[in-house]
């Protein structure tokens, strides 16, 4: 059965004018012109099962929501092939657009001056959904997400929360198999991202859809997540299982240590410091570094002076920055004793 979604050597080149500054830059710029060439995505290949939620992860300007915009049908590629259910979002923009919904985080498909329920009921005959069907399908999301309780408020007027819950029912109100999803917590408050959350599961779970999300809320990609594929200047540095991005990037486990007494500013052999709180050290296995928890217990307590100690599972976001970094970052940009983190 074929994949839901998958890309082979997407790569995606924007060319844009160089501006100078000042007047005579500016007639410069409209008489030669200076051309600059940037790579947003750079030979990209992955596949999404049918039934899977897949978290596309990576920093600012590392290509995620261009990726998200292919695959849409909102951008061509330079080069390369992308399906969505079989078909390519960018030469059959209808047909995709019947099979995937999107929720773009900064942005809303809903009609500015117009109640919640409205917006509803044009998308519903935009997109031909049966009455019946649309009964159905507006009492599932308001049991999911309490829809009733903004219902006849304008869109203008409702929260982000309440904005973005809309959204999210308003991309699977023609029933969709595809979503994606691009930072559609950013901004929530801690209840309504557990609600969108519980919604995301259900979609999955029991509705069997694919979801493609991005996203910065590493709760959310450690409660969602069956799989990451990280990218980093265009290009897929990882494709795996949560676990694996631990293994390699982070370690399984931390210890994280009260120091009463003065400082060592020597960090014990096989470990590295990922992070600096007051008096409170967290310390991690070095990349390669074949050691065990309970000798990084000795080492700790044998250099220094301590009220309390204790081992945990490595911080999902010192994991991810260091696999922002990438294993090749000079040392400079790893945090010593003392140094704000």
């Amino acid at each position: 059965m074929p994949a839901a979604i998958a890309t082979q050597g997407l790569t995606k080149v924007f060319h844009t004018v160089k501006r100078q500054e000042g007047l005579r830059g500016t007639l410069r710029s409209l008489v030669a012109p200076q051309r600059v060439t940037k790579t947003a995505v750079n030979d990209v290949s992955f596949s999404v099962e049918g039934g899977e939620l897949v978290a596309l992860l990576g920093p600012n300007g590392a290509g995620k929501s261009t990726i998200i915009k292919v695959l849409t049908g909102i951008l061509t590629p330079t080069s390369g092939k992308a399906e969505v259910v079989g078909a390519v979002p960018y030469r059959a923009r209808e047909r995709n657009a019947r099979n995937v919904g999107a929720v773009f985080g900064q942005r809303t498909q809903l009609w500015w001056d117009l109640p919640a329920r409205e917006s509803f009921a044009i998308l519903r005959d935009i997109y031909d959904v049966g009455e019946a069907e649309y009964t159905a399908r507006i009492r599932e999301f308001d049991d999911l997400l309490d829809l009733a309780s903004f219902w006849d408020t304008r869109v203008r007027h409702l929260s982000l929360g309440q904005r973005v819950r809309c959204d999210l029912a308003a991309a699977l109100l023609h029933d969709p198999p595809v979503i994606f999803l691009d930072e559609p917590t950013i901004g929530m408050d801690v209840v309504v991202k557990e609600q969108v959350r519980r919604f995301l599961q259900h979609q999955v779970e029991r509705r069997g859809r694919t979801v493609l999300l991005t996203t910065h809320d590493m709760t959310e990609v450690a409660r969602l997540a069956e799989r990451i594929v990280l990218i980093n200047h265009g290009r897929i540095v990882h494709d795996g299982p949560l676990a694996d991005i631990r293994r390699r990037f982070g370690g399984t486990w931390q210890v994280r240590a009260e120091v009463t007494g003065p400082v060592d500013t020597r960090v014990p052999e096989g470990l590295r410091i990922v992070r600096v709180e007051g008096p409170f050290i967290t310390f991690a296995p070095d990349p390669g570094a074949d050691i065990s928890t309970h000798e990084a217990l000795k080492r700790v307590i044998q250099q220094y002076d301590l009220a309390d100690i204790s081992v945990a599972e490595s911080d999902l976001e010192d994991v991810m920055r260091a696999a922002y970094l990438g294993p090749d970052a000079p040392d400079d940009h790893r945090p010593t004793i003392g140094e704000p983190v």
